[in-house]
Order: structure tokens, then sequence, then C-alpha cells
């Protein structure tokens, strides 16, 4: 699932983005506060990572404006302001989350799983349908107690599946989970990565297309 990452230390923020890939997600990095305001207006991320003291737009005025235009998404802050005053000023402004500098990065992607399992109903680390499991806090697919093995790109759909578990995702919400913004993916990439994760499922009809709107992550119906 896409990330937004608006941190104008520019190496900080690679390093948060390497860890960010290897627990699953997709990362993308801004360094100013008012690119960073109309991405997040404009553009559909699951989560973002938002330091505080940022060029053009502080991160509270960006996070108030994100919520100010509907943005409902989750906001982790991450600043070496520890006083009280800037977490409330933070929390006011709609961020979800605070993390004090200095930090381990590890904790960046466990704290983003907790919020997007949050925002998608889900308060256990564990996500079950079926015999799929997805662990959160390891970025682990199993089925029937087995290891799945997954390139990354199936991964991050199957992830994105599970979180919405029940729920018809189309093509186009699922492209933009999986692919930078930049790039445009053919029109069938989804339904070719969808029937390689198909496979992999084996006899456990998991994921039903949706005729004319996407597909559904569910169990399958005696």
């Amino acid at each position: 699932m896409r990330v937004l990452i608006v941190e104008d230390d520019i190496a900080l923020a690679e390093r948060i983005a390497e860890s960010l890939i290897q627990g699953g997600l997709l990362p993308e990095l801004c360094h100013d506060g008012r690119e960073a305001g109309f991405l997040g207006a404009t553009e559909r991320y699951a989560a973002a990572v938002v330091d505080l003291g940022l060029p053009g737009m502080d991160g509270v005025s960006l996070i108030r404006h994100w919520r100010e235009q509907g943005g409902d998404f989750p906001v982790l802050i991450l600043t070496a302001r520890s006083r009280w005053s800037d977490k409330l000023a933070g929390f006011g402004a709609g961020a979800d989350d605070y993390l004090t500098k200095p930090f381990q990065l590890e904790e960046v992607a466990l704290r983003l799983h907790a919020l997007l399992r949050r925002s998608g109903g889900h308060a256990v680390p564990m996500l079950e349908v079926g015999p799929l499991r997805y662990d959160t806090m390891t970025s682990r697919f199993s089925l029937d107690d087995l290891p799945l093995h997954l390139t990354a790109q199936e991964q991050r759909i199957l992830a994105f599946l599970m979180h919405r578990a029940g729920q018809v995702v189309s093509r186009s919400d699922i492209a933009e989970q999986v692919y930078q913004r930049d790039l445009e993916p053919d029109s069938n990439t989804v339904d070719v990565l969808i029937g390689r994760i198909r496979r992999k499922l084996g006899n456990h009809r998991l994921i039903h297309t949706e005729r004319g709107l996407g597909f559904r992550l569910a169990k399958p119906v005696d």
C-alpha cells in the first residue's frame, strides 16, 4: 500500500523508505510541505508519515490542510520535538500517532501497520480469511499454516485485499496502491497479477471477481 513520507532530511527519508519497503509497503518521498499538501489532496495514499519542521508548510498546517480537504488516511508524525504542546497541536490537527526522534526505523513500519489495521477495522496483527493468514508485524503470508511465497507486487495486492476483506475493490484502487504515481500499468496488469495470486492459492477460491466492479477477498460460499 502506498505511503507518503514527508521529511526534509533526504537521507533519513530514504532510510525510512527502505524500511517500509522491507515491511511490504510502497513509500513515496516528498521533502516540501506545500508539495505534500497538493499530493495528499490529489493522490490516494493508504497512510502518511510527516515531519513537523518542513519547508513551505509546517507539518501541523499540512495535516490540517489534508483534513480540511477531506483526506482521512492515517498520519504518523515523526519529529524531534517532544514537548506536550507540540504533540497536542499535532493530534489537534488530525494526526493519528506520534513518534519522537531518535527512533528505530522498524518502529515506523510497525506503527504504520497498526494504523492501517485500525483504519480497516482490524484490532489484531494477524489478519485471516479462511485458511489464508497475513501477519502484519512480519509482512508474511501463510496458507493452511504453510508459508505462501509471493513477489513484491503480489504481496502488496494481497495485503491490500486482506485489509479490505469482504469489500469490493476496483482495478484502479488496486493499481493505485501497488504502483508509484508516475508509473501507469497496462490495463490488464492487475488481472495478470490477480491470476498469479489465485494460482498460488490453489483450490482455495478466496478472490472473487465482481463483474464490472473489481475483486473481493472472502471465504468461498458453499
